[in-house]
């Protein structure tokens, strides 16, 4: 058991505050108005720094809709989680969701004091749900959307280990042999004398330039590099590099599809929740990554609040597919613009995964080819060396 005194504002600020450093609380006593609390509790574990980020928002989103649905309120499922979960993090951040919410907030302004956990699109969709008493709907599609996001990410890092792996292992099949095979095979064809052929010239060549200038060029990379992330980081470097990117045979298509995939995602969610559709577009426009697109979308949403189109608005930005077009026209001019979004989300879902599968596997299959074929020069470049150097004895 350990007893220490604690300087808080109230009971409820001294509670909260040993909860968040892992501590469980048997007793709490107040010495006096203005002095200090006296606190007994017993540690669970060392205090340790809680950071807060994205990826505790699905889980928190999932954990109170299931005590939401159940039928207790949003604040008491908060304060029921803030005792019961066993993240650490996570716990605390309900914690200080409950302060917030003890202190008459309500559910949407308690989150909005968590940026780095919940966005302004999560924030806004759950102070809507809050003001029509649907925030059990709200939560069950915010959780399905983020869903959908975070298996779309696992399956692209999913589809980027193989490739990722079989460059691993081709690097250090290839660094073998320059740095540790090549150079003893040196020595022995140098000592028995004679002309080596050009193959094996030319990789000899390749290695003593690998041993001698690597660490040099691989300085000079690497410093190239951090200018260019730097560049990059600026507003013109990182408009000019999304714009090349657009031209890039397969990551261009890629970045349209992703977008439209978000773009979809995103407004249909917040159309769904009764968001507004000019504030609903603004909210999206601010989830797209890509300046280019992100800047062509921003027109597009200007032309819909003079009262034009969306599906004519963002036709004329010359980015988005016939297709999506025509179907966006559907939607609108029958009145079902959301459902016409939901199925278009999951039309470009299966289109990002089919063109991850092909892009894995091309270029896997590149690597491979690549350290097979620089393997094979090797074995070639050795093998007729060696008979070139036997061939020079006369017995």
């Amino acid at each position: 058991m350990l007893r220490a005194n604690l300087e808080a504002i109230s009971r409820k600020e001294a509670a909260r505050i040993l909860i968040a450093r892992q501590l469980q609380v048997t007793s709490l006593t107040e010495i006096s108005g203005s002095a200090p609390l006296t606190a007994s509790a017993s540690p669970s574990q060392r205090p340790v720094t809680l950071v807060f980020s994205r990826q505790h928002r699905l889980p928190f989103l999932q954990a109170l809709s299931d005590l939401n649905g159940s039928g207790m309120p949003a604040g008491e499922a908060v304060r029921l989680l803030s005792l019961r979960l066993k993240d650490p993090a996570l716990r605390a951040l309900c914690v200080e969701l409950w302060t917030g919410l003890s202190e008459g907030l309500p559910l949407s302004r308690a989150l909005e004091s968590h940026p780095e956990v919940f966005d302004l699109q999560t924030v806004n969709l759950v102070s809507a749900g809050e003001a029509t008493g649907n925030l059990r709907e709200v939560l069950l599609r915010l959780i399905q959307y983020f869903t959908e996001q975070k298996a779309l990410r696992q399956k692209l890092t999913t589809a980027l280990a193989y490739p990722a792996f079989i460059c691993v292992v081709a690097l250090g099949l290839i660094l073998f042999f320059i740095f540790y095979l090549l150079p003893r095979l040196q020595m022995l064809l140098t000592s028995l004398g004679g002309q080596l052929p050009l193959s094996t010239r030319i990789l000899v060549g390749l290695s003593h330039f690998i041993v001698t200038y690597g660490l040099l060029l691989a300085g000079a990379l690497a410093v190239g590099a951090v200018f260019f992330w730097r560049w990059q980081q600026r507003p013109i470097g990182r408009a000019a590099v999304d714009q090349w990117l657009l031209r890039v045979p397969f990551a261009g298509p890629f970045l349209i599809n992703s977008t439209i995939l978000n773009f979809s995602q995103t407004l249909a969610v917040l159309l769904e929740n009764g968001v507004t559709t000019a504030e609903a577009l603004r909210m999206t426009e601010r989830t797209l990554t890509h300046t280019t697109l992100q800047r062509a979308f921003h027109d597009a949403t200007d032309r819909v609040l003079e009262g034009e189109s969306l599906s004519l608005s963002l036709h004329k930005t010359g980015c988005f597919p016939d297709l999506v077009i025509d179907q966006l026209s559907v939607g609108e001019s029958t009145g079902n613009l959301a459902p016409s979004l939901r199925d278009l989300a999951r039309n470009y879902q299966q289109i990002i995964t089919n063109q991850i599968q092909t892009f894995t596997t091309i270029f896997s299959s590149a690597v491979l080819l690549f350290a097979f074929g620089f393997v094979a020069f090797i074995a070639y470049a050795i093998v007729s060396a060696v008979f070139q150097v036997s061939a020079s004895f006369k017995f």
